[in-house]
């Protein structure tokens, strides 16, 4: 009996040398963005850009509001993907510097879906579409940039001035915010 499980042994051993394993397995998370990017469902007003294209863990997004406060610009996020997605969701940063209540000068994001409420049945258009909200509608009760929620909570006004300052190009108090108009 002994010989018997050696000989299978060593077929299998001289097997996997006929054959050796030239291609590689995709991991759940390559599979799963691979299925989600195939499902994307872009708006108009957003784009993606794969610097490496073989890599789907790690791209870009691109929004251009064409309504509300942030009308005319352009903000680019870096989307990293992790190995236990979709298990956890990606890391999102806004590259584009924004006076936005719920995005903060490092480019740190303020949505529910990034944090707390991920869920592995959430994709990545469910990003984009969330993202897409935070410009039309910036939510000042759940802020990051703590100066820019107090003043669009009490002065509409003033806050739109503000955001366009910051898109042409110009300081905002001490800050200052490259042009990211179209």
């Amino acid at each position: 009996m002994i010989k018997l499980f050696s000989l299978k042994q060593q077929k299998k051993d001289g097997e996997s040398l006929a054959r050796p394993n030239t291609q590689k397995r995709a991991s759940a998370a390559q599979l799963r963005i691979t299925k989600d990017i195939n499902e994307l469902n872009l708006p108009k007003t957003c784009k993606m850009d794969f610097p490496e294209p073989d890599d789907l863990l790690n791209f870009k997004l691109i929004i251009s509001p064409d309504e509300g406060f942030y009308r005319g610009g352009c903000f680019t996020f870096s989307f990293k993907v992790s190995h236990n997605y979709p298990h956890e969701p990606p890391k999102v940063k806004c590259e584009t510097m924004v006076y936005h209540p719920n995005i903060d000068l490092e480019g740190n994001v303020c949505l529910n879906i990034l944090r707390e409420d991920w869920k592995p049945v959430l994709t990545i258009n469910s990003i984009v579409y969330g993202l897409q909200y935070l410009f039309l509608e910036p939510n000042p009760d759940d802020p990051l940039n703590k100066d820019a929620a107090e003043v669009l909570r009490n002065n509409k006004r003033s806050f739109e001035q503000n955001v366009r300052k910051a898109m042409s190009g110009g300081y905002v108090g001490a800050t200052y915010f490259e042009r990211c108009l179209k």
